[in-house]
Parts: C-alpha cells; structure tokens; sequence
C-alpha cells in the first residue's frame, strides 16, 4: 500500500478520533472528509470503506474504555469507587439510556444507510444540531441540581436516551443530542458529558459490531495496513481529544460548538451550490 494512501488511513483516524466525543458530528466530518477530498472509496471500494469507518470506530471506543475504566468497571460491580459506599448510578441507567437509540438504529438501519449518508443530510443534521445546542445553554437551569451521575434518575436516563435517537441522523452528533437533552432535564455539562461517554461504550460496539458482521466479507487483507493505522490513529487522538473536553466543557459549554457547526454548514453550503 502506497505512502498517500496510508496517510489518508492517519488523517481520517485523525477527524474520527478528535470529533466522535465532540459535539460536533463525527459521522458528518467523516463524510465531509471523506467525500470531498480523500475519497478512500477510488482505492478501497465502497464496501471495504464502509468497513474501514467501523473499524476506526472502535479505536474510539477504546479510548473511552481507557479513561474511564473505573467508572465502568464499577457498573459490573469489578470496581469500588473510592469515596462512595454505595454507587447509585449502575449498569441498569446505561441500559435504559441506549434501548431507544438502539432499537431505532436496528429498525432503520438500512434506510439511514442508504438515504441520509450523504453531504446534504450532514448540512442539516449540523444545522437543527446547533440550534438544540443553543437551546440547551440558553433555557437550561442556570444552576443544574444534577451534578454527578449518582444523581441521575432511571426516568432521566430514558428522556436523555430517547433525544439520543436525534444523533441517527448524519451530521446531528450523538454527543451534541445526549448533552443538550441532559443539560435541558437539570445535569450540569461535565455530568451529561460523563453519561454520554459512559453510553458511547456499549451503544457504539454494538453498532460497529453488527456492521462489522455484516460487512465481514468486504474486508480485503490488502487493507489490514490502511486498518490499522486509522484504528490506531482515532484511538490516540480520541483520548486526546475525552481529556481535552472533559476539561472544556465545563467552561465554555455548547453555545461555541454550535457556532462552529454553523459556520462549518454554511462552508459547504457555499462549496456545494456556488
């Protein structure tokens, strides 16, 4: 595999790892990316790109996993959080959090693929996404009573799973939806970015796994170089990328995020129709 195309496999794991926790469309900067300048398609195929953005996926999931191992380990009960007798916020919250997402994506799975991944539907998804972001600062408690996920109710983690389903639309950003909707229901935003990182976990395997099986035949091992390197690329800029907005978004909140959603949709909009 020639050295252009290995740097393409380095610069997407790059826009995968530094935008999936970001509210701010990794699928949609994926196919900005992707489409209209690398076009791994002309060398991979469609089927064996396709398969190549699950696997770079999971480098993401992994990062996750590597931060946040204890708060994991401790929802299966192999970890004691040091502090706390009791943790009040366990596997059964994560549960009902990703059940609506995960029921819709199974659902409509084939439709999502086959008619909304493209850069019109991302234009969209960028647009009404900003403006739930700005909703959320704006009319979201301005002093959150929810302030660490032992205060998160099942009920809550149902709404904030069911704006989840929002994020199924290219462009929209899982991370966007999950934190405005938590923001919007009385969490703090470090606290509703916690949850949606927590859920990313099992919502985002399972996704990549069924995908991942169903595309199992596309994988050409004259591609296993251009893999890896994209799965080891999102992984490291992805955990990057968690502490850099763990840290971030207490302060700035969404309002910013949105504003560079905005800016990003009208550039394609001018690229696309001027």
């Amino acid at each position: 595999m020639e050295l252009l195309e290995l740097l393409k496999a380095l610069i997407l794991g790059f826009v995968e790892g530094m935008t999936e926790f970001a509210p701010v469309s990794s699928t949609g900067h994926m196919i900005i990316v992707d489409d209209l300048w690398l076009k791994t398609t002309e060398f991979l195929g469609q089927g064996s790109a396709n398969t190549f953005k699950i696997v770079i996926q999971l480098g993401s999931i992994l990062a996750v996993v590597v931060v946040m191992w204890k708060r994991i380990l401790s929802l299966v009960g192999l970890y004691k959080i040091e502090g706390q007798e009791k943790t009040k916020f366990n596997l059964g919250h994560v549960i009902v959090g990703i059940i609506p997402a995960g029921l819709f994506g199974v659902l409509f799975e084939d439709y999502i693929d086959e008619n909304l991944f493209g850069i019109k539907t991302v234009i969209i998804g960028l647009f009404i996404g900003a403006f739930l972001m700005i909703i959320a600062d704006k009319f979201g408690p301005k002093r959150p009573k929810i302030t660490s996920l032992d205060q998160i109710s099942y009920a809550k983690a149902l709404k904030i799973g069911l704006i989840q389903c929002l994020s199924l639309w290219p462009g929209f950003s899982r991370s966007g939806a999950t934190i405005s909707g938590g923001v919007l229901l009385g969490l703090d935003h470090k606290t509703a970015a916690d949850f949606t990182f927590i859920m990313a976990v099992p919502i985002m395997a399972g996704a990549s796994g069924l995908s991942l099986f169903k595309n199992w035949d596309q994988i050409n091992m004259d591609h296993l170089g251009f893999y890896a390197i994209g799965f080891i690329s999102a992984f490291v800029f992805a955990l990057i990328s968690i502490k850099f907005f763990l840290k971030l978004i207490s302060k700035v909140k969404l309002t910013p995020f949105a504003i560079y959603r905005i800016v990003l949709a009208l550039i394609l909009m001018a690229v696309i129709y001027l």
